[in-house]
Protein backbone atom coordinates (compact mmCIF):
# COMPACT_ATOMS: atom_id res chain seq x y z
CA UNK A 1 0.00 0.00 0.00
CA UNK A 2 1.73 2.93 -0.90
CA UNK A 3 -0.26 5.98 0.53
CA UNK A 4 0.62 9.73 0.43
CA UNK A 5 -0.21 11.31 3.60
CA UNK A 6 -3.02 12.91 4.13
CA UNK A 7 -2.47 16.79 4.39
CA UNK A 8 -5.73 18.97 5.34
CA UNK A 9 -6.14 22.15 3.06
CA UNK A 10 -6.09 25.50 4.67
CA UNK A 11 -9.66 27.08 4.31
CA UNK A 12 -10.08 30.50 4.42
CA UNK A 13 -10.75 30.37 8.07
CA UNK A 14 -7.61 29.17 8.87
CA UNK A 15 -4.99 30.88 6.56
CA UNK A 16 -2.04 32.56 8.32
CA UNK A 17 -2.87 36.11 7.21
CA UNK A 18 -6.18 36.96 5.73
CA UNK A 19 -5.95 38.86 2.96
CA UNK A 20 -9.63 41.31 3.72
CA UNK A 21 -7.58 42.08 7.05
CA UNK A 22 -4.61 44.23 7.30
CA UNK A 23 -2.67 44.64 10.42
CA UNK A 24 -3.33 47.46 11.98
CA UNK A 25 -1.03 50.59 12.05
CA UNK A 26 0.72 52.71 13.96
CA UNK A 27 -1.76 55.30 14.73
CA UNK A 28 -4.53 52.84 15.22
CA UNK A 29 -2.93 50.81 18.05
CA UNK A 30 -1.61 53.76 19.59
CA UNK A 31 -5.56 55.16 19.98
CA UNK A 32 -6.94 51.57 20.88
CA UNK A 33 -4.18 51.95 24.09
CA UNK A 34 -5.60 55.48 24.51
CA UNK A 35 -9.05 54.37 24.36
CA UNK A 36 -7.75 51.38 26.80
CA UNK A 37 -6.44 53.04 29.50
CA UNK A 38 -8.75 55.91 29.63
CA UNK A 39 -11.27 53.86 30.25
CA UNK A 40 -9.59 52.12 32.98
CA UNK A 41 -8.94 55.84 34.42
CA UNK A 42 -12.76 56.49 34.00
CA UNK A 43 -13.43 53.14 35.87
CA UNK A 44 -10.93 53.81 38.36
CA UNK A 45 -12.42 57.12 39.36
CA UNK A 46 -15.99 56.26 39.10
CA UNK A 47 -15.03 53.46 41.46
CA UNK A 48 -13.22 55.54 43.82
CA UNK A 49 -15.63 58.05 43.95
CA UNK A 50 -18.21 55.26 44.88
CA UNK A 51 -15.78 53.93 47.54
CA UNK A 52 -15.68 57.44 49.28
CA UNK A 53 -19.36 58.16 48.85
CA UNK A 54 -20.28 54.91 50.47
CA UNK A 55 -17.55 54.53 53.29
CA UNK A 56 -17.50 57.89 54.30
CA UNK A 57 -17.75 58.98 57.43
CA UNK A 58 -19.10 62.37 58.87
CA UNK A 59 -16.23 63.58 61.00
CA UNK A 60 -17.70 66.99 62.04
CA UNK A 61 -21.42 66.09 62.46
CA UNK A 62 -23.25 68.11 65.15
CA UNK A 63 -24.79 65.02 67.41
CA UNK A 64 -25.90 66.88 70.36
CA UNK A 65 -29.97 67.70 69.24
CA UNK A 66 -32.25 64.77 67.92
CA UNK A 67 -33.77 65.44 65.16
CA UNK A 68 -37.64 66.64 65.76
CA UNK A 69 -40.77 65.13 64.70
CA UNK A 70 -42.64 66.22 61.60
CA UNK A 71 -44.86 68.73 62.38
CA UNK A 72 -47.12 69.53 59.34
CA UNK A 73 -47.47 67.60 56.36
CA UNK A 74 -45.82 70.87 54.21
CA UNK A 75 -42.54 69.08 55.94
CA UNK A 76 -42.77 66.05 55.12
CA UNK A 77 -43.80 67.13 51.52
CA UNK A 78 -40.21 68.97 51.84
CA UNK A 79 -38.26 65.88 52.98
CA UNK A 80 -39.98 63.77 50.03
CA UNK A 81 -38.90 66.33 47.61
CA UNK A 82 -35.75 66.20 48.69
CA UNK A 83 -35.05 62.67 48.37
CA UNK A 84 -36.40 62.03 45.24
CA UNK A 85 -34.37 64.79 43.66
CA UNK A 86 -31.67 62.70 45.21
CA UNK A 87 -32.45 59.80 43.74
CA UNK A 88 -33.39 60.60 40.24
CA UNK A 89 -30.02 62.28 39.99
CA UNK A 90 -28.34 59.25 41.35
CA UNK A 91 -29.72 57.23 39.00
CA UNK A 92 -29.48 59.53 36.19
CA UNK A 93 -25.88 59.89 36.81
CA UNK A 94 -25.57 56.09 36.98
CA UNK A 95 -27.20 55.81 33.63
CA UNK A 96 -24.90 58.65 31.75
CA UNK A 97 -21.98 56.86 33.10
CA UNK A 98 -23.09 53.49 31.74
CA UNK A 99 -24.00 55.20 28.66
CA UNK A 100 -20.63 56.74 27.89
CA UNK A 101 -19.09 53.43 29.16
CA UNK A 102 -20.76 51.45 26.96
CA UNK A 103 -20.54 54.36 23.61
CA UNK A 104 -17.13 54.35 24.27
CA UNK A 105 -16.43 50.39 24.29
CA UNK A 106 -18.39 49.95 21.42
CA UNK A 107 -15.56 49.76 19.24
CA UNK A 108 -17.80 50.36 15.86
CA UNK A 109 -20.71 48.04 16.63
CA UNK A 110 -23.53 49.55 15.98
CA UNK A 111 -26.06 47.47 18.39
CA UNK A 112 -23.73 48.44 20.96
CA UNK A 113 -23.54 52.29 20.03
CA UNK A 114 -27.73 52.17 20.19
CA UNK A 115 -27.72 50.86 23.62
CA UNK A 116 -25.30 53.18 24.80
CA UNK A 117 -26.86 56.39 23.18
CA UNK A 118 -30.19 54.65 24.64
CA UNK A 119 -28.99 55.03 28.36
CA UNK A 120 -27.59 58.65 27.47
CA UNK A 121 -31.16 59.17 26.44
CA UNK A 122 -32.42 57.96 29.79
CA UNK A 123 -29.95 59.96 31.29
CA UNK A 124 -30.87 62.82 29.84
CA UNK A 125 -34.44 62.04 30.82
CA UNK A 126 -34.01 61.23 34.17
CA UNK A 127 -32.21 64.74 34.77
CA UNK A 128 -35.26 66.36 33.12
CA UNK A 129 -37.12 64.50 35.88
CA UNK A 130 -35.05 65.94 38.52
CA UNK A 131 -35.31 69.27 37.40
CA UNK A 132 -39.10 68.75 37.72
CA UNK A 133 -39.33 66.55 40.59
CA UNK A 134 -39.97 70.12 43.37
CA UNK A 135 -43.03 71.09 40.87
CA UNK A 136 -44.70 67.78 40.72
CA UNK A 137 -44.41 67.35 44.35
CA UNK A 138 -45.86 70.57 44.77
CA UNK A 139 -48.80 69.95 42.98
CA UNK A 140 -49.16 66.40 44.48
CA UNK A 141 -48.75 68.50 48.13
CA UNK A 142 -51.41 70.61 47.04
CA UNK A 143 -53.85 68.20 46.25
CA UNK A 144 -53.30 66.28 49.68
CA UNK A 145 -53.48 69.36 51.92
Amino acid sequence: MNRTPHTRRRTRHMRATPAHRRTPGVIQRVFRRFVRVVSRLALLAWLTGTALALFATAAYADDDEPTPPVDSIAAVVTNIRVWLLGILVAVATLFLTIGGLRLMWANGDPGEAEKGKSALKSAAIGYMLALLAPLIVTIVGRWVA
